[in-house]
């Protein structure tokens, strides 16, 4: 493989084309009219255009960035996350014309891309399962019935797409048909799918992963867990390695549970596992993610492996070059999403000139970014301007390192996440390691941020004072 193209943009890219650099491959980008001075345009050795701004005409055009790799006559193409890495019909179109796709097959794209096909898959391995239906419903009396026997309160979820559309929680059997209809309609306008069924509803959850990689010799590792917990509308904001709250036996069934559920998509490359854990510790089965994700860098600071080169190396026809045995943790690492968005005005996207933008660096600190000073966020896109990632011996010792690490920051011109990462490091449920994926709707209000900005903050930060002493002694890592 000596030609990569990404078909991608923004920090994703970027992060692709230094492995591809690092490896020897020469890396071809593509872009939009919104992004033709961008960064990653920049980085790669070669660069084509794809049309105008909006990504229907641009990042999600099947055919154009087809016609670009047979022209520029690439060997592989690495999706990134987003656009078209789940995308099975472009993977077959790239296997009909031998170029190989960084990633799984459209096969188990396909049986891990719908969750009811998910859960069919993996329901004879004995993975642990929420309970409710593991098939679509669209008979609303029948639907009643099993929502009784599952017990209210429940969730009616979409079987295709993810980020909490077509999912509503109901509470009682009176606003159940109504709630349902919503969730087929909504499911309906977003995917195109209106399938939908029936969980209960875990109250308190946390949302863990496990990261696998798979290759074509019946070889699969887990490379352990990400806390994903801390979330705002369904969509992760903060995540970490490992868990502050799993013991190894809890670890070791998580990861045992993934790998099962690889097997049972035949899955070759890098995937993650998703899992609920509810207030007793018990896991259930939620989905996978059949692309490289967003916090993997967590990972790979606890492993010391680089994600997208072992992708790379699957896809090449390599064998894995360690077993689960040789895989170990090292330290802890957390990840802050930092978004151009206005925290303080319910995470609204903040659309301007990057009049000023310095990043932090040093000992442990890591940036994946997509953008430089002078840059114009584009309106088009997810606002991500980059993912800080720091790494330390203790949790103690990463939660300090962040709050340094936001603390070099410098941004002008635009709102970011960057103080809302600052309210999570410093709060006393976020550094004892209690807390799950209400974290944000619960604290992140007027009232939680006037108890640490105000007068109060001065007894907060006692308090975070002494728990931050005590953490490193209690939390199982």
């Amino acid at each position: 493989m000596k030609r990569v193209l990404v078909a991608n943009r923004g920090e994703i890219a970027c992060r692709v084309i230094r492995t591809l650099k690092k490896m020897g491959i020469v890396s071809v980008a593509v872009y939009s009219e919104a992004d033709k001075d961008a960064l990653h345009v920049k980085m790669a050795d070669e660069a084509y255009f794809l049309g105008p701004s909006p990504s229907t005409e641009s990042y999600l055009r099947q055919d154009k960035i087809l016609d670009i790799c047979l022209s520029a006559n690439v060997d592989g193409v690495h999706p990134g996350y987003g656009f078209l890495s789940e995308n099975s019909a472009f993977a077959l179109k790239l296997q009909e014309n031998g170029i190989k796709l960084i990633g799984p097959s459209a096969y188990s794209m396909d049986i891990m891309g719908d969750k009811l096909s998910a859960k069919d898959a993996v329901k004879g391995f004995g993975i642990p399962m929420v309970p409710g239906t593991d098939y679509a419903i669209s008979d609303v009396q029948k639907a009643r019935e099993i929502a009784v026997a599952t017990g209210f309160p429940v969730l009616i979820k979409a079987s295709a797409g993810g980020g909490g559309k077509g999912m509503k929680l109901v509470h009682n059997l009176e606003d159940f048909a109504d709630m349902m209809q919503l969730a087929i309609n909504e499911a309906t306008s977003a995917f195109g799918n209106g399938a939908v069924f029936i969980e209960k509803y875990i109250s308190g959850p946390r949302h863990i992963e496990i990261q696998i990689l798979a290759d074509s010799f019946g070889n699969t590792v887990y490379l352990f867990e990400r806390e994903c917990s801390v979330q705002r509308r369904h969509q992760k904001v903060i995540e970490e390695a490992p868990s502050a709250i799993l013991t190894p036996e809890i670890r070791k069934a998580m990861g045992e549970a993934a790998i099962k559920v690889a097997i049972a998509a035949k899955y070759e490359g890098a995937g993650t596992v998703e899992f609920l854990m509810d207030e007793n510790r018990n896991f259930y089965f939620l989905e996978m993610n059949t692309r490289l994700q967003v916090e993997h860098p967590v990972t790979e600071m606890i492993t010391g492996l680089d994600l997208v080169e072992e992708q790379i190396k699957i896809a090449r026809g390599e064998k894995l070059s360690f077993s689960q045995e040789d895989l170990e943790i090292n330290g802890h690492a957390i990840e802050l999403r930092v978004y151009a968005e206005d925290p303080y005005e319910n995470f609204v996207p903040s659309i301007n000139v990057l009049y000023r933008y310095r990043m932090p660096s040093g000992e442990g600190i890591r940036v994946d970014n997509g953008y430089c000073e002078g840059d114009k966020i584009p309106v088009y896109y997810d606002p991500m301007l980059a993912k800080l990632t720091v790494h330390a011996p203790t949790r103690t010792a990463a939660i300090k390192r962040m709050l340094e690490a936001i603390s070099m920051y410098e941004v002008e011109g635009i709102s970011t996440t960057l103080d809302f990462g600052a309210f999570v490091m410093n709060h006393p449920d976020f550094i004892s390691g209690n807390f799950d994926t209400h974290f944000v709707n619960k604290n992140w209000n007027t009232e939680g941020i006037n108890a640490m900005t105000s007068g109060e903050a001065t007894v907060a930060a006692a308090l975070v004072a002494s728990m931050m002493q005590q953490a490193d002694k209690k939390l199982v890592v």
